[in-house]
């Protein structure tokens, strides 16, 4: 045999292993991506498509993981273009249905919120649509009169946020019923507070109103004084879609009319159910990978959640036959040798999917085990200032793991606690160094910004280099232009846009 012939052939050798350790690799890594309600459609497959893989009559025993109070972390289709689509068909839906039935308005969800602010969303919250207008109410400075009639508007919208009912009713309403005497003129003045709530078109009377009062929290532009005199104006025009004739009645150009009925195309119709859907789908089909609790004494424990996995073993018939056959190996027909081949193909096939969920059981377990000392102070108080810097490289040098592990570990996926249901994406953040060195989260300096918005005097709100300063003397040395980032990134608009009469 030639030198060249033993290169060609322990190179094919080589070729063969990698290959088959790669399979079993790539399984490894997509049941470890997929969160518990996709393992299951999973396991559910294989147990269809493989005769050799079933269920143990005896279910996964608890996994717990449990820490001590304060333990140490070791070691320090375009869819903007599908967005622009769906905007569209659903004002135009509410165009149609303008003068023939309000109540069938179709409802527009606004543009996705930025990757970030996604994260920082606590998943699992229960409050109402209600609740949340109730929670800013309190966070007004209201008269108990006004307060009294501020809840009374505020049961009395409907599922769209509008406030149907006259205010001569609500006044008759509130004195029958509640023993309080009021005026219209009384009922409007705190209806003009509400109406600053958000979502912007809270507590309109009409389709008009609602989108009138969007418009009036844009910055002052050309494009708003345009939006506003349509609807003013000529909101027959804008209802019944005469863009022609809307066109010549402005005196506009064609990109002119195009840019302000695209505009007025992203306004929500529906803001109440909007806003109902958006915490719908906070609570919309999530299960828990983790549970974690908070013992009293300090200490956390956790345990998959595996209650509905079944154990999963290869079948003893299988096993059984493929041992048979190999005893009688040396008698067998081509038949025989055909069902002993398919038999041990089936048997590998379900020990190497039941090893892969082992596998899965183990990465999610170390993993979450590390993120828990990493971020034991936050389990312990629920605080999300408490959060310290934490970035999936962290997380892999803890554990041993590859980065990309720890990265499928995390997409998908949730955590239960006694603060509520968070995304595991939530527990990570980045870190601010200053110029002393010190290492600062993010996720606390927004936390800080945001307690200084909201208790902020709204008549007089505090511009950027304001808050910078505030922020310095909190232990937050960050730059103006960092105030004005994070500020943008959580969705708070410029000092004289958060100015209230």
């Amino acid at each position: 045999m030639t030198q060249e012939q033993i290169q060609e052939q322990r190179l094919a050798q080589q070729q063969k292993l990698t290959q088959s350790i790669t399979q079993q690799q790539l399984l490894q890594a997509q049941l470890t991506e997929m969160p518990i309600t996709q393992l299951l459609e999973r396991i559910d497959i294989e147990m269809n498509d493989n005769p050799a893989l079933e269920q143990s009559s005896d279910d996964y025993p608890d996994y717990e993981e449990s820490s001590g109070p304060h333990e140490p972390a070791e070691g320090a289709e375009n869819p903007a273009d599908y967005e622009q689509e769906e905007r569209q068909m659903a004002m135009d839906q509410a165009l149609e249905q303008i003068g023939r039935d309000d109540e069938e308005l179709p409802v527009y969800y606004h543009g996705a919120q930025s990757g970030e602010t996604h994260e920082e969303v606590v998943y699992g919250q229960t409050e109402s649509f209600i609740d949340q207008l109730n929670e800013q109410m309190n966070m007004t400075e209201l008269t108990a009169q006004q307060r009294d009639i501020m809840e009374y508007l505020i049961g009395s919208l409907d599922d769209d946020g509008l406030l149907r009912k006259s205010l001569d009713s609500i006044c008759d309403e509130m004195a029958i019923y509640h023993n309080l005497d009021t005026t219209p003129t009384e009922v409007e003045q705190v209806l003009s507070i509400l109406q600053e709530f958000d979502p912007a078109g809270i507590g309109a009377r009409t389709l008009q109103e609602c989108l009138l009062l969007q418009v009036e929290r844009r910055e002052p532009t050309k494009l708003k004084e345009l939006m506003v005199l349509t609807l003013t104006h000529h909101f027959e025009l804008f209802t019944k879609k005469h863009w022609d004739r809307l066109q010549q009645v402005l005196k506009l150009s064609n990109l002119q009319t195009e840019t302000l009925i695209a505009e007025l195309r992203k306004l929500n119709p529906k803001p109440g159910v909007a806003m109902s859907e958006t915490i719908g789908r906070s609570l919309q089909q999530i299960t828990p990978d983790f549970i974690i609790d908070t013992h009293d004494d300090g200490s956390i424990s956790f345990v998959l959640n595996n209650s509905e996995v079944p154990e999963l073993r290869v079948s003893p018939s299988f096993t059984d036959t493929l041992k048979q056959y190999q005893a009688d190996k040396g008698h067998l027909s081509k038949q025989m040798k055909e069902a002993l081949l398919y038999t041990r193909k089936k048997v590998d096939a379900a020990q190497s999917f039941i090893d892969a969920i082992r596998q899965r059981r183990h990465v999610l377990t170390i993993t979450m085990r590390a993120i828990i000392a990493w971020q034991h102070r936050f389990f312990e108080d629920g605080e999300e200032a408490s959060l310290r810097p934490m970035i999936l490289k962290d997380i892999a040098e803890k554990t041993g793991l590859d980065l990309s592990t720890i990265s499928r570990v995390s997409n998908s996926k949730y955590a239960q606690t006694r603060w509520g249901t968070f995304p595991l994406r939530f527990f990570f953040s980045d870190g601010y160094t200053t110029a002393d060195g010190e290492e600062l989260s993010t996720r606390q300096i927004k936390v800080a910004l945001r307690d200084l918005i909201d208790g902020e005097d709204k008549r007089t709100p505090l511009s950027d280099e304001a808050l910078q300063k505030l922020l310095d003397e909190k232990g937050f040395p960050i730059a103006r232009r960092t105030v004005t980032k994070y500020r943008v990134l959580m969705g708070i608009p410029v000092a004289r846009l958060r100015k209230t009469r």
